[in-house]
């Protein structure tokens, strides 16, 4: 791929004359003038007070980091804290730790929170509402490994990028994930260098993005970095008795494997693909991005770079064994050396002074039910919805409605009032009958009409608000599921998100760089504030209207 050579000197701009300027400078012209012995014949004054001295803005970052840490709680670095003594524990320590943060929307799963974090807009304006209907695109296949084709092309508007680009054509970015939609959709619909894993021990990209990949990424596959940790055993980082939780949980890992240690299979196919469940997997990405940021000159300057890290396995570990784990305690403090990594390298390479970093997460996790609900019923703690449905969607077809016409993703229930209307079908009558019968499952805690979301949020319905925040105005959406706090869906066997609920919704945000007030924060905010606070650090404006405002409380003076 081919880049345009960047210039050696920014561009000067032109100077603006404000206003208040203006008419000072009016008002100058048309004073009378004084002679000399006008100005000594004037009473005496007492010396003027010593003015402040001027506030220094901040060098304007040459280098954003956007970092994103896959369900990752606020609690565990609360928790762990002591223990953190890498990138976690540097950003904590160093910069501004906003504990009281949220996803404020309904949907908590892996591409919307991805979407969101780097945009300032709900999934109800960037249109990525769930993983189902995320990135994947098979009109653009993978250059190469597993995985089917990917893209960003139901992302709707712009990202924190493209307003840097809008300003500076030269500005480059590089976005780098274990998961295809954690490297494709904090980008947006920029055609960068975004790169995810092949799950065959390379890192691979789209046909959106490229038709090869650069001789960089050539060389980093080439070096095969994976084989080292083929039939290699994680064990915890720490002694024994650094860890409270309990090693030995059933539910976890579905009752297999679920003790320290664990061994990855050292044979080539099937390791590759395991190593995304162990901790080495987030190493791996941080030594491709590093690669990255010195063969592209990322940070330079004299243009604002972006580089985005999505770091996944803290998602796959926390799914398998679960958030109360022995095993994802070890992985916080590996994904804290793993980040500290990055950092200080990053700091090595480049002027610190010119480098802004911005953590998060995607979404947070819930515990299994078989943990919070007593009992033996291994379906306890579980809603299963698939005998309303098939029942609606037999009556439909008793009418000559086909069943794609009502369909339920995530806890949204839509439906196409066309086909029914083709056929002399209330569409009311169904969805109010739907309702009625949803409403009557265990488990279950509420079914919103779409229409009376915004109704209920402005009368301060958390839930409700969550939901408007998540199903875009064309989405075709009727109903809306929420089941009670700390049920699943029922095919679900893992821990897992995605509720409106806060276990799944609290996030931590933090931010270091010159531009920040290190400190801890505990007023509440978004995770749609993370882009145009960004924004607002280096200098530019977004381009389109957003969700989010500017945490000016923890920006230093100078700061526009």
């Amino acid at each position: 791929m081919r880049s345009l050579r960047r210039p050696h000197l920014a561009r000067p701009r032109a100077p603006r004359l404000s206003t208040a300027v203006a008419l000072v400078a009016c008002a100058v012209a048309l004073a009378p003038s004084f002679t000399a012995r006008d100005l000594a014949a004037q009473p005496r004054r007492a010396p003027a007070a010593r003015t402040a001295a001027p506030i220094v803005a901040p060098p304007t970052p040459t280098l954003v980091v956007q970092l994103t840490v896959d369900q990752l709680r606020p609690d565990y670095l609360d928790r762990y804290r002591d223990q953190l003594t890498g990138g976690l524990g540097r950003l904590l320590r160093q910069g501004a730790f906003l504990t009281n943060a949220w996803h404020d929307h309904a949907t908590t799963e892996t591409a919307p929170g991805h979407a969101t974090l780097w945009s300032g807009r709900y999934p109800a304006h960037t249109g990525v509402v769930l993983n189902e209907i995320g990135v994947a695109d098979p009109q653009a296949p993978l250059l190469f490994g597993r995985g089917g084709g990917a893209s960003p092309y139901r992302f709707r508007g712009s990202a924190f990028f493209d307003w840097v680009r809008t300003r500076d054509q030269f500005s480059r970015a590089l976005s780098v994930s274990r998961k295809d939609r954690g490297a494709i959709l904090p980008l947006g619909r920029a055609k960068q260098q975004v790169y995810w894993y092949a799950l065959d021990g390379r890192f691979t990209t789209s046909r959106y993005y490229a038709d090869t990949v650069p001789t960089w990424v050539q060389r980093f596959n080439a070096r095969n970095l994976t084989a080292k940790w083929l039939g290699a055993t994680w064990t915890p980082l720490l002694a024994a008795n650094a860890y409270t939780e309990k090693d030995s949980v059933p539910v976890e890992s579905q009752g297999k494997d679920f003790t320290f240690p664990h061994t990855l299979e050292a044979d080539q196919r099937t390791g590759t693909y395991n190593l995304t469940e162990f901790p080495w997997m987030d190493d791996l990405t941080v030594e491709f991005a590093l690669d990255g940021v010195n063969a592209l000159d990322l940070g330079k300057g004299p243009t604002i770079d972006v580089l985005s890290v999505s770091l996944s396995t803290t998602d796959a570990i926390g799914h398998r064994y679960g958030p109360a784990s022995t095993e994802l305690h070890d992985q916080v403090l590996r994904v804290d050396r793993a980040l500290g990594r990055l950092i200080d390298s990053l700091y090595k390479l480049r002027d610190s002074t010119r480098i802004v970093f911005a953590l998060s997460s995607d979404h947070g996790v819930s515990p299994f039910p078989e943990l919070t609900f007593p009992g033996t019923d291994p379906n306890r703690g579980r809603v299963d919805p698939r005998g309303v449905m098939d029942a609606a969607r037999s009556a439909l077809a008793a009418r000559g409605v086909e069943g794609d016409a009502l369909l339920l993703q995530s806890g949204i229930v839509s439906l196409d009032r066309r086909r029914l209307a083709a056929r002399g079908v209330n569409a009311d009558s169904v969805v109010t009958a739907l309702r009625t019968a949803l409403l009557a499952l265990p488990g279950m805690a509420r079914v919103d009409r779409v229409g009376t979301l915004a109704m209920n949020a402005a009368r301060g319905d958390k839930i409700a608000r969550r939901w408007l925040h998540a199903v875009p105005s064309d989405l075709q959406a009727e109903l809306t599921l929420t089941f009670k706090e700390g049920y699943y869906w029922f095919t679900t066997r893992y821990a897992t998100h995605g509720s409106p609920h806060d276990l799944d919704a609290h996030i931590p945000i933090l931010f270091m760089g010159p531009a920040i007030k290190p400190g801890r924060y505990d007023a509440m905010v978004r995770s749609v504030d993370i882009a145009p606070t960004l924004a607002a650090i280096v200098g530019v404006d977004p381009i389109e209207p957003v969700d989010g405002k500017v945490l000016t409380m923890l920006l230093r003076p100078g700061v526009r």
